[in-house]
């Protein structure tokens, strides 16, 4: 019998198509010898196609909403995802999915959307992307009697990164980073 766990499932590739295996971690997909997150699997099987058709993946998430299982694909290009962008990418990524059959043969929803206006940053391009723009910064821990500054996003390495709020620079070391996000107001 098969047991799935009931938000994330666990694959391997069996002659090009990922298979259920109950073995595993229940977060990840054996490929080729390797153990990969189900998100990193998806990824990587659409990734040269999205490419192609100038669009940034963005993130990938699996999971349950509503009791269904849903697989959604982030992407987005410098002029802003629309909905005919959205459109494009899933006609181009279905079949793709199609063949890689996450759910091994059941039914889910796949959803291919913007990453929203204030999406957390997941990669280093995301904060790139913002450079010179407003920020909020959510800390594990307070720091200097504040857990939330915002501020104008200056730069980011492995370590750190930098903002300026009102005339001060405010330095922040990544790992006391629990959240950081576009600030969009609303007037």
């Amino acid at each position: 019998m098969i047991k799935l766990c009931p938000i994330w499932y666990t694959y391997c590739v069996i002659n090009g198509r990922l298979r259920v295996d109950d073995k595993k971690s229940a977060l990840t997909c054996c490929k080729e010898g390797a153990f990969l997150k189900i998100e990193q699997a998806v990824t990587e099987k659409i990734q040269s196609t999205v490419t192609g058709l100038g669009y940034e993946i963005v993130d990938v998430e699996f999971g349950k909403k509503n009791g269904e299982d849903n697989l959604t694909i982030y992407i987005d290009i410098p002029t802003g995802v629309s909905l005919d962008d959205c459109e494009k990418v899933h006609y181009a990524i279905d079949p793709l999915l199609d063949e890689l059959d996450p759910t091994a043969g059941k039914p889910y929803i796949l959803n291919v959307s913007s990453p929203g206006l204030d999406r957390p940053f997941k990669k280093q391009r995301d904060f790139e992307r913002n450079y010179g723009k407003e920020v909020e910064i959510k800390l594990y821990a307070p720091m200097k009697g504040k857990k939330v500054y915002e501020g104008v996003l200056l730069s980011r390495d492995e370590n750190s990164l930098t903002i300026k709020a009102g005339a001060e620079e405010i330095k922040i070391e990544n790992n006391k980073i629990a959240i950081a996000r576009p600030l969009v107001k609303f007037e």
